[in-house]
Formats: structure tokens, C-alpha cells, sequence
């Protein structure tokens, strides 16, 4: 008999939610609901259930047709309690999501991070299938990774094990969204590239991005993918950049860390191959000989939907032998 759950991707532009089949991460259905302009403990949870609802619909199936419901969130999270510490790109804190929806569905609902149910569904699913030692990055808003350890995820003595984000790559360098400086992220994110182009521009830089652009769009990736097929100068520069630095926190994740595999997610990494390529190739190039000449790179293979397979899959991971409970809120 087939097993079937909800997954719920909560990130700070989407909510993307999918009825899947955990026996082999078949997406059933699936509804994506933008949370831009929607935000707050009480606009999300009502997004939520009624996605619940209409995938549910679109599945033709019924609450009682599924074993739970697994929710990953860009934010800080508890994963015992299944509460929202803080999650600042929705405006939420302290939200109690595992007994809103426990109430509402009567079905039980697991709470995780986003890097981490990506790093689960690419595990059982997709590209990290049957290796034991990776690291999954997904380059977005931020960068995040999830660190598997002989087939276990890390989640470090406080449960926030692989902020690769927040590594240093200059010091006293840009400001971050944390409050440091200097962050990885803010000069290979996708946030980041995209301020880079628009403030070139405003300095009077001509691209051909700005044959995609209009003022109330923001800048999206296949624009910089265009522009780059293109041989954009401007845009071609940026990219150019940010794989530098991307490529030394690869590189710092090679030489300390030692993984038989990194997995590179997220829609840039995704749609723009050359970010990828360049990225790769020159992490090989600054990473130490040893480790270098047996890593192996790897886009993330269930693109979008890593993280709804990874949610609903919550139940299975934490049921497994390997899910340790200590240290992992």
C-alpha cells in the first residue's frame, strides 16, 4: 500500500506545498503560493492550511488518506517542540506551527529547516542517494548548506551546523543580513549578485539585462542567464565574481571537511550553468591536492521540489536508527 504525505517548503518569497508518495518521491500534486506581500504568524498559518487543502484537492485525496504532514522553514527553528524560533523574511517568531496544524488536521506535523529537508530529499531521492559524506549548498536569498556525516545529517552542538553563509571571505568586508561583515553570502547569494547588478546600473554601467528589466520587476534569473549567453560585460564580470568567492567557501569546505561529495542547489545554480562550472572548477584549483583530486560535484537533482520531498520524508529520517535527538533543536 502506498505511503503518502505533505511537504511544505516555507521560504521568505514562497510557500510551495506537494502531496508525495515517500515510497518514491513521486511529486502527486503540488500548489506554490507566493509570501512577498503575505507575512506574519497569522497570514502564514492561513496560507498553509488552505495549501494543504487545495493540494489535497488536486490529489484527489483526503487528510485521512496521508500519514503526516513535514514542514521545512527558512528560519530558526526547534525541532523537538515543532516551533518557529525567528524566521525575519516572514515576519514570525515564536510561532507554535506543529500544534496550530496538529489541531487543525489531526495529523501529526514535523517541523525542520529549509537546508535541511532539501538535504534529506537529496539524500534519499536524489543526488546523494547511497553516499554517506556530502554537503549540500543551495545558493538563494542566502546560502545554506546540510552536512552528512556517514549517512546522518550534523546538526552541530546547537542544532545550526552548516551556515557556510556566514563564513568569512573578507574581513571587514560588505554587511551581511546577520550583522557581521564579509559573509560569503553577501557577495555569491543570489541577493547578492542582483545587488551588484542594480547598483552598477544605477552608476551608469550599461547591460543587456536592462532589456528584461522594468521597475516594478525585480531582477530574476533567467535574465542573468540571458545576459550571460549574451557575453554581457557587466553581468559576465559580476558572476565572475561572485564564483570567486563562492569558490573559496568550497574550497574551506574541501580542505576542513573532506566530503566524497558537494551538492550545489538553488534556481541560480540551477539555470546558470557557468555560475556552476566556474564555481567548481575553480574550487578544485584553491582546495588542497589530496582532497581535491577525489571530490566530486554535483547539481541537487530534484531542483524546486528537494524541498517538499525532504518534508515529507521528516517522519522517515527521524524514525530512522541514525537521527539522534540530542542536539538538534
Amino acid at each position: 500500500m502506498r505511503k503518502y504525505s505533505i511537504g511544505i517548503d516555507l521560504g521568505g518569497t514562497k510557500i510551495l506545498t506537494a502531496l508525495v508518495n515517500k515510497d518514491n518521491g513521486e511529486i502527486v500534486s503540488s500548489i506554490k503560493k507566493k509570501t512577498k506581500k503575505d507575512k506574519g504568524p497569522d497570514k502564514i498559518v492561513h496560507k498553509i492550511i488552505k495549501s494543504i487543502k487545495e493540494v489535497l484537492i488536486e490529489g484527489k485525496k483526503e487528510i485521512t488518506d496521508i500519514e503526516d504532514i513535514g514542514i521545512g522553514v527558512a528560519g530558526q527553528i526547534d525541532r523537538n517542540k515543532g516551533i518557529v524560533i525567528n524566521a525575519p523574511n516572514l515576519d514570525c517568531a515564536n510561532l507554535n506551527l506543529k500544534e496550530i496544524l496538529e489541531q487543525e488536521f489531526n495529523k501529526k506535523v514535523l517541523i525542520g529547516n529549509d537546508v535541511e529537508i532539501a538535504t534529506i530529499g537529496e539524500m534519499y531521492f536524489g543526488a546523494g542517494k547511497d553516499k554517506k559524506d556530502f554537503v549540500c549548498i543551495f545558493v538563494g536569498t542566502g546560502i545554506g548548506s546540510g552536512i552528512v556525516q556517514n549517512g546522518e545529517i550534523r546538526y552541530g552542538a546547537t542544532g545550526t551546523a552548516g551556515e557556510i553563509g556566514h563564513i568569512i571571505v573578507d574581513i571587514g568586508g560588505r554587511p551581511c543580513g546577520c550583522g557581521g561583515c564579509g559573509c560569503l553570502e553577501a557577495y555569491a547569494s543570489r541577493l547578492a549578485i542582483e545587488k551588484r547588478i542594480i547598483g552598477a546600473l544605477k552608476k551608469g554601467r550599461k547591460s543587456d539585462i536592462q532589456n528584461y528589466l522594468t521597475e516594478d520587476k525585480p531582477i530574476k534569473t533567467s535574465m542573468i542567464r540571458k545576459s550571460l549567453e549574451n557575453k554581457d560585460e557587466l553581468v559576465t564580470q559580476i558572476i565572475n565574481e561572485a564564483s570567486e568567492y563562492l569558490a573559496s567557501g568550497l574550497a574551506s569546505v574541501i580542505n576542513f571537511y573532506n566530503p566524497e561529495m558537494i551538492i550545489l542547489g538553488g534556481g541560480l545554480m540551477d539555470a546558470v550553468g557557468y555560475f556552476y562550472e566556474k564555481s567548481t572548477q575553480i574550487a578544485k584549483i584553491k582546495s588542497l591536492p589530496t582532497p581535491s583530486c577525489n571530490i566530486k560535484f554535483a547539481k541537487a537533482q530534484l531542483g524546486d521540489f528537494s524541498g517538499v520531498i525532504g518534508a515529507a520524508l521528516l517522519s522517515e529520517y527521524r524514525n530512522s536508527k541514525i537521527y539522534n535527538t540530542e542536539n538538534n533543536t
